[in-house]
């Protein structure tokens, strides 16, 4: 499932549900965040983050993708060059 979520006044671009809750677990997301930037600002993960800190959800993943040429990783967050994270999508890695 793909839409766009809004969390606490901040959007999520992509957020895609790979597993429904159910009695025995909660459900689990992919989100990610797509911008149009050379350079990463951290202040991009804030809806992400807070959606994690809440715990009622599994983020399985938590992904930036940007213009920039270098993987970023920080806590629970992971922020991939656009063409990295498009061959990581091609060979079945991100989900």
């Amino acid at each position: 499932m793909l839409n766009c979520r809004a969390f606490q006044h901040h959007v999520i671009d992509f957020v895609i549900e790979t597993r429904k809750k159910s009695h025995s677990h909660r459900a689990s997301l992919v989100c990610i965040e797509v911008k149009n930037a050379k350079t990463w600002n951290r202040s991009w993960e804030t809806a992400t983050r807070n959606l994690i800190m809440t715990g009622g959800i599994e983020v399985e993943k938590a992904i930036g993708i940007y213009r920039g040429s270098q993987k970023l990783d920080f806590k629970d967050f992971t922020v991939y060059p656009v063409m990295e994270f498009l061959n990581l999508l091609h060979q079945g890695a991100i989900f």
